[in-house]
């Protein structure tokens, strides 16, 4: 079985909007061994879907469309679908009653537009929304199952697991695909795929699939086995080997946050944490709070991202900053101590660096961090290097900070 997704939205093409929808589809219906083999995205046009549908519909047997179900006037998917399969809406009373509902729960008058959207194509398959006011839309015709559901994503994916798997399921006999995750920090591609030549070689003759999925400051290893579940303990036996070699770097079976893993970590070692940072401005503690339960070992942080503010809050001396500049070992070290007592933690953090685009010297390029930790027995400090890109500097800053916590606590800093 072929599937091909129709993500519909002029936001995404212009790049105001990113197309999650098509990448969570894609991972999901692969897990139920569903292959998505084509997607498209194309703008809220009657003529770009249809043309769509004519070319998709021969080559597979689902088709995903996500967008234009919504009320207002540029929302034209509905209506086009009902003309493209010769068929007409009738308002669902079952449907209305539930869009009423959900209205008054939120306490907010319902618009003639909304009761529209209580309409739906005579033929169809009503796919119910618990989650907002737009139902899915299930045709079927020569051979080919075309679902149609809303762009919001919580919504896409409430139907999807409420009403289009299971019918899915219950349909096809479809071979069930296994996926396991490890997470690193630290290690790009090649060199993360340089250690572990020998254990790809081995996974791979094993009949297990290895992708490498990276992102700034993270990379993913991914198993896959078409046997399905079957093959979860294997998979995660291979994991613990990596865990074992790569301690630095890796630090999760599993799509866990670094932030999650560091957290559990301070609570099995009753630890508290803060963080003093400057050029991050706030992003470890963003991090950190992210994680529900935070507030039992999250302390607080100290954003000092000026000269003035790290002599008036955090007592470092002029005559040092004049000397070393903040973004050095000396001002990284005094930030770990200092803002280790005054936030009382056992555990703190600090960065210091040069995040871009403008700033860098010869000695000191755009790129440059240094990020110290401190405990009660030393400060651990280290300099990197991340590259000219502002926005991505400042990201790798916390992922590196939160990930050296994580290892100094482990003993594995040197």
């Amino acid at each position: 079985m072929k599937a091909a997704l129709i993500s519909i939205g002029d936001e995404l093409l212009i790049g105001q909007t990113i197309n999650t929808n098509a990448a969570w589809l894609g991972k999901e219906l692969s897990t139920i061994g569903i292959p998505v083999t084509t997607s498209w995205t194309i703008y809220d046009q009657p003529g770009d879907i249809k043309e769509s549908l004519d070319h998709l519909m021969p080559k597979n047997q689902l088709i995903i469309l996500t967008g234009g179900l919504g009320p207002t006037k540029d929302d034209l998917t509905k209506h086009t679908l009902t003309e493209y399969f010769n068929t007409s809406l009738e308002i669902v009373p079952e449907v209305l009653v539930r869009i009423e509902d959900f209205f008054k729960k939120r306490n907010r008058k319902m618009l003639d537009v909304n009761i529209q959207q209580a309409a739906f194509p005579v033929g169809a398959t009503l796919l119910h929304n618990y989650h907002g006011t737009a139902s899915g839309m299930w045709f079927e015709k020569d051979g080919c199952i075309v679902v149609s559901l809303p762009g919001v994503p919580y919504e896409m994916r409430g139907i999807m697991n409420d009403e289009v798997f299971p019918r899915l399921k219950e349909l096809f006999e479809t071979q069930e695909l296994y996926h396991e995750t490890l997470m690193t920090q630290g290690i790009g591609e090649s060199y993360l795929a340089q250690e572990i030549e020998d254990w790809e070689d081995t996974v791979r003759a094993d009949g297990l699939s290895l992708a490498y999925l990276p992102s700034p400051g993270i990379v993913k290893l991914r198993l896959s086995s078409k046997n399905g579940r079957i093959d979860s303990d294997k998979i995660n036996t291979y994991f613990e080997e990596i865990l074992k070699k790569l301690p630095k770097h890796a630090y999760s079976i599993g799509e866990k946050s670094i932030s999650e893993i560091l957290g559990q970590l301070l609570l099995e070692k009753n630890m508290t944490i803060g963080s003093v940072e400057s050029c991050s401005g706030g992003t470890i503690a963003k991090e950190l709070v992210k994680i529900a339960g935070s507030s039992r070992y999250y302390e607080g942080s100290i954003v000092a991202y000026s000269y003035k503010e790290k002599e008036n809050i955090l007592g470092i001396s002029h005559e040092d900053l004049i000397k070393y500049g903040a973004v050095s070992e000396e001002i990284i070290t005094q930030m770990a101590e200092k803002g280790r007592k005054l936030l009382g933690v056992d555990i703190c953090v600090s960065t210091s660096g040069i995040a871009g685009p403008d700033g860098g010297l010869p000695n000191k390029p755009v790129g440059t961090v240094w990020i110290g930790v401190s405990t009660e027995k030393r400060v651990f400090k280290i300099c990197l290097n991340f590259g000219e890109k502002r926005e991505r500097n400042i990201s790798m800053t916390a992922l590196s900070a939160l990930n050296l916590v994580r290892c100094e606590i482990l003993g594995l800093n040197s």
